[in-house]
């Protein structure tokens, strides 16, 4: 088919037959191999569906050896782990909910056309692969990105594109709904949100007819698997040992631990009572799971009940802190109810910026770095770490991108930026609490952002109908956990910068989707005005005492070999004489950065002097670097000397050099010009005058 002004090629049965489902696709230049594979059996001992989704980059798809010492890919990139989760979250809600078989996902990208994204390319090829496969799946689901260049709204960018656009969005649905939004954006309003999102699911419904046609052709018939399902009669045996008011007492609180032991108290009663029962034991905790699903849901949608007491769009309590850590150079907490994050902002000369080795030939470095760690402390439980895994490296990508927006430009702010959100407890809604902690970290730093954003998080409750729903504002950990949806949503006063949709229904419908936009709004509007401007309204003017201070000089390039010396000889020079450190682009922007402002003056006067052209009565001081019987040898600069004749010396009449000068005496000379032999020429008896 023709998407977006370029050619879309599946081939079926050519290669990877042995896949339950394969599909190599062709997106103008662009290859991706994807496949879809189940086990032919159950895994034992879980309650969930075991899915994983793998974006393989070969770096031979744009004609690269990879780095390092193996000179083989490792382990996956961000971006890699971010395309998995992408593809993961609206393919998931579509199989079966009692589907237990592993299944995988896999996407071998094995080249790359800039204007066709191979990220774009394994989205369709999954939902192909899984469709035309044997496996039960409830799709097709299709996937279109969205740009937005001078006003004009672009589909499926390129790599080229993407560099200029406002809007870096990605919409999935399937034939009725939309199912997934992913979203960056540089404060684009409400309005041109949505209809960018209805642009891309129009498009989508054109995929999906085109993916029909490929199934009817050569689509399998979905095999059986076993089902999970309680055994007979014991949801209502349940119901009789705790009646519905009880289990509705149990979760109606606004303290999670609270929440935990009532449950775990009516788990053990019920252990206790089906002690005869092996079926039921076995089956206790996933009865558990759905009599308290069921109490919540109904609560909140008939009876408008919060389990925390709270209305429909109440916040949970917020509050607001700066500078919570000493000596770092920026620090911030922000917490809402039972989750709270602490931010820390660390700022670093630009050769620091993180270096990218991927498939996006635009994108080679990145200066503004957002990490999220969510130890097992802030949920109560213990476990050793082993790392950010793909959950935590996704959180740091959305408040990355919520971010950068607002960031200042490397030419007023001249610096690597890290920002780092520590989870300290956690009920619901981190990815946006870190949002708000890094905007004050940032401004507590005095990173001269050109806005604040917040974020906060809609959830969603449905019933038999589309009409019967409920939109929450500010989800907790429960409502998340038994609820449809986890709308996230970022921005400024003026406009989005962010969106991350995941659902665990089919689809919403546009109401719902303009509902929650419009209710993280109201709220984002909220945390901006009442909580975070209060606390530090704007960037302080200046960095903190311990942050690295930078100043910034041009220089004629023809003049950088000049500064650096042969074999960085003067360069080191500098350094050592006066503790900063110091960057030079090929374009001869030099970067000067120390702690102490007096250093950071004194190198650059030095720079100054090596790549100023000499002029007969410039003053420079200079140390005595070399004696001769003919006069002194003064360096003025790191690897920048003239010389003074004997009879340059002093105004009276001498017999040796030593007898006035001595080794490392420093002095202050004038600038005579140059002599025979080309030397700079110096006086200091005509200085003194």
């Amino acid at each position: 088919m023709e998407l977006a002004g370029r050619t879309l090629t599946v081939d079926v049965n050519r290669v990877a037959a042995q896949a339950n489902g394969a599909a190599f696709m062709h997106y103008g230049d662009t290859t991706v191999l994807c496949t879809a594979t189940a086990s032919e059996k159950p895994r034992e001992g879980i309650d969930f569906f075991p899915l994983s989704v793998e974006y393989e980059e070969k770096m031979y798809a744009v004609g690269k050896i990879p780095g390092g010492f193996n000179k083989r890919e490792g382990k996956a990139s961000e971006n890699a782990i971010l395309t998995s989760r992408v593809i993961d979250r609206p393919m998931r809600p579509l199989f079966p909910k009692d589907y237990r078989n592993d299944v995988t996902l896999n996407n071998l990208v094995m080249s790359v056309d800039p204007k066709c994204p191979p990220e774009l390319t394994a989205m369709l090829g999954s939902a192909i692969a899984t469709s035309i496969s044997d496996i039960p799946f409830d799709g097709p689901c299709a996937t279109t990105q969205v740009g937005r260049i001078d006003g004009q709204w672009v589909i499926n960018p390129s790599q080229e594109e993407n560099e200029k656009s406002q809007l870096k969005l990605t919409v999935a649905s399937t034939r009725e709904k939309v199912i997934m939004i992913e979203a960056g954006a540089d404060e684009l309003p409400e309005d041109l949100m949505i209809e960018a999102i209805y642009l891309a699911d129009e498009q989508n419904k054109k995929i999906i007819e085109f993916i029909d046609q490929i199934v009817a052709e050569v689509g399998k018939p979905k095999h059986e698997y076993e089902h999970f399902t309680l055994p007979e009669g014991m949801m209502e045996q349940m119901m009789e040992l705790v009646p519905p008011a009880e289990m509705e007492e149990a979760v109606f609180t606004d303290d999670k631990q609270t929440r935990e032991e009532n449950i775990r108290q009516i788990s053990a009663r019920l252990e206790e009572a089906f002690a005869e029962k092996e079926d039921y034991l076995a089956a206790i905790g996933e009865a558990v799971y759905q009599y308290e699903k069921k109490t919540v849901r109904k609560m909140i949608l008939k009876d408008h009940k919060r389990p925390d007491g709270r209305a429909i769009d109440q916040i949970r309590p917020l509050a607001a802190e700066v500078d919570i850590i000493p000596r770092v150079h920026g620090s911030a907490m922000f917490t809402r109810g039972q989750t709270q994050i602490c931010n820390v902002c660390t700022l670093a000369p630009l050769s620091e910026a993180q270096k990218i080795d991927g498939l996006d030939e635009n994108v080679t470095s990145k200066r503004y770095m957002h990490h999220y760690n969510f130890p097992s402390y802030s949920v109560g439980e213990t476990k050793p770490s082993r790392g950010p895994g793909r959950r935590e490296i996704g959180h740091g990508a959305l408040a990355e991108r919520a971010l950068v927006p607002v960031l200042p430009s490397e030419e007023d702010f001249p610096y690597a930026i890290r920002t780092v959100s520590e989870t300290f407890e956690s009920n619901g809604s981190t990815s946006q609490a870190s949002i708000c902690a890094s905007t004050m970290s940032l401004m507590a730093a005095g990173v001269p952002i050109k806005k604040p954003v917040a974020g906060i998080s809609a959830g969603l409750v449905t019933g038999e109908t589309d009409e019967d729903h409920i939109v929450l504002t500010d989800i907790q950990g429960l409502e998340d956990f038994f609820g449809d949806m986890d709308f996230k949503v970022a921005g400024t006063h003026d406009g989005i910068t962010a969106i991350q949709m995941d659902i665990k229904i089919h689809g919403l419908t546009r109401q719902i989707v303009e509902e929650a936009i419009a209710a993280t709004k109201k709220a984002r509007e909220y945390i901006l005005t009442d909580i975070m401007e209060p606390c530090i309204a704007s960037p302080r003017p200046e960095v903190n005492e311990y942050a690295p201070k930078i100043c910034m000089m041009e220089i004629d390039p023809s003049k950088i070999g000049e500064v650096v010396g042969q074999k960085g000889k003067t360069i080191n020079a500098i350094i050592e004489a006066t503790g900063v450190s110091i960057d030079i682009t090929d374009e001869g922007k030099v970067s000067v950065c120390g702690v102490d402002k007096a250093k950071i003056a004194e190198a650059m006067k030095m720079i100054e002097t090596i790549v100023t052209d000499f002029e007969k009565g410039q003053v420079f001081t200079g140390k005595v670097v070399s004696i001769k019987e003919f006069g002194a040898f003064i360096e003025f600069a790191p690897g920048k000397e003239g010389m003074v004749h004997i009879s340059k010396i002093s105004k009276e009449h001498i017999n040796h050099v030593e007898d006035v000068l001595t080794l490392g005496d420093t002095v202050k000379v004038v600038c005579l010009g140059k002599d025979k032999m080309g030397r700079i020429s110096f006086s200091i008896k005509d200085c003194e005058a």
